[in-house]
């Protein structure tokens, strides 16, 4: 009997976006507990530049020392639940869902298996598979962020720089929903995106520098790694946190230099490497947000599975627009 053989981007090394390679490969069997998924729509994100290039050199201690473990990338998803493990009870053929499956990779491929307990639930209708697959990096990064780690609350005063890439266009969006004064910093073209999605003040950056304000933030949350404690700390209340999601050497000093102060301080996470049931619990409260149209989601540019290496180009300019897409054919452009 035949193997059915399905397309998926391979990464069997770590490099620039050349790396990537348009193969077949087995379609994979789904185990007891397991669905096969078939994909509609995948993200491309900056981490997912980092697993690819495998820097910083931080990443390769859970991605793989050499190369990656799985060749298949990719870590978010959206799609159609074509088989079920005899064991499954959650999901049923047919089931439009989306998820994440963060350093287990496999989403650049036409299908996927992941167990019904991973980190996966059912898309709501009034969703898209592209925004589905679209909004689950950013919106559950910034939701760690903001309400995990922050405990953003009503009436304080936060920054977002970046705010118009994939995890700050959320990140606005949240924070205005949990009540925040927010103030995004971006570049001109991007200015009125971000007050659209709900900014109350935005800095260009091209035209003022954010850290000479006289203004004080409780919370800065730096999105992209393009400032730093150091250079933010001036424009922080006397207890105010400066977050990101961007991993370094200096990063790492930085919190391990201001942990134990009862003041300013500086926190860097991988909020993907939590738990699944932590993670699970923010999906749940960002699904309900989605469902009732109260949080958006940008998409920037949409690519066809094979145009991979072309999205990983364009989202390491710094320069997207919200999210960028893979679809895996013409079909999933009208899918909803």
């Amino acid at each position: 009997m035949k193997t059915q053989q399905m397309k998926a981007i391979l990464t069997n090394g770590y490099g620039t976006p050349e790396v990537l390679k348009l193969d077949r490969v087995p379609v994979p069997h789904p185990k007891e507990t397991e669905l096969l998924v078939k994909v509609r729509a995948t993200s491309v994100t900056a981490a997912q530049m980092a697993i690819r290039s495998g820097k910083p050199y931080l990443v390769r201690l859970f991605m793989g020392l050499t190369k990656p473990k799985n060749p298949i990338g990719g870590t978010d998803f959206a799609g159609e639940v074509i088989r079920v493990g005899p064991s499954v009870t959650k999901y049923e053929v047919g089931d439009a869902i989306y998820g994440a499956t963060d350093v287990a990779g496999g989403t650049h491929a036409e299908y996927l298996t992941l167990s019904e307990n991973d980190v996966v639930l059912k898309k709501p209708d009034n969703v898209t598979f592209e925004e589905a697959a679209a909004i689950i990096e950013g919106s559950s990064t910034a939701y760690a962020f903001l309400r995990g780690i922050a405990d953003l609350q009503s009436g304080q005063r936060v920054l977002i720089i970046g705010a118009s890439g994939s995890i700050g266009t959320a990140a606005v969006q949240l924070a205005k929903h949990m009540g925040a004064e927010v103030t995004g910093v971006c570049s001109t073209k991007n200015v009125e995106m971000v007050k659209s999605l709900g900014a109350d003040h935005v800095i260009d950056y091209t035209k003022d520098d954010f850290t000479q304000t006289d203004v004080r933030y409780h919370v800065i949350f730096d999105t992209v790694g393009k400032s730093s404690f150091e250079a933010s700390k001036r424009i922080l209340t006397a207890r105010g946190l400066y977050l990101s999601p961007v991993f370094g050497l200096s990063q790492l000093i930085t919190m391990v230099a201001t942990s134990r102060s009862k003041g300013k301080r500086a926190i860097v996470s991988a909020t993907g490497l939590r738990k699944n049931e932590e993670k699970m619990e923010d999906f749940l409260t960002l699904r309900d947000l989605l469902a009732q149209g109260k949080l958006r989601v940008p998409i920037d540019r949409t690519y066809q599975l094979p145009q991979a290496a072309a999205a990983h180009q364009y989202v390491e300019t710094g320069h997207k627009r919200g999210n960028v897409v893979l679809v895996m054919d013409e079909e999933s452009f009208a899918a909803r």
